[in-house]
């Protein structure tokens, strides 16, 4: 699958594993680096659903976005390349026709709330 990023320093910091290590710490680079591991193996959304990461679609103001696990409470968050998303009938997204992402941000999005 192919990863953009909505920003340059984020960008970087994905590419930079040393750099990532120093703004992210340890635990939480290794798992962002098997996040995007996992993403860049894959030809659709749809490939990583159900593996561990606990991909997801985000509801409410978040609504069109992605989001997986890091270590607790922080996210890798992305939206799809698809505009429009795809659809099916009853207006669910159809991960299977989902064939890139961009990296918005690492985020604890629940302290939000």
């Amino acid at each position: 699958m192919n990863i953009t990023f909505t920003d340059k320093k984020l960008e970087k910091l994905a590419n930079d594993d040393r750099k990532m290590i120093a703004a992210l710490g340890k635990v939480r680079a290794t798992i962002l680096r098997r996040r995007l591991t996992q993403l860049l193996d894959a030809v659709t959304l749809e490939d990583v659903r159900h593996l561990p990461g606990n991909y997801h679609e985000l509801k409410n103001d978040r609504k069109g976005q992605w989001g997986c696990d890091l270590d607790q409470p922080y996210r890798l968050v992305f939206t799809p390349h698809e505009d429009p998303i795809p659809t099916n009938e009853d207006g669910q997204y159809i991960w299977l026709e989902i064939t890139g992402v961009e990296v918005i941000e690492i985020v604890n999005y629940h302290k939000e709330n």
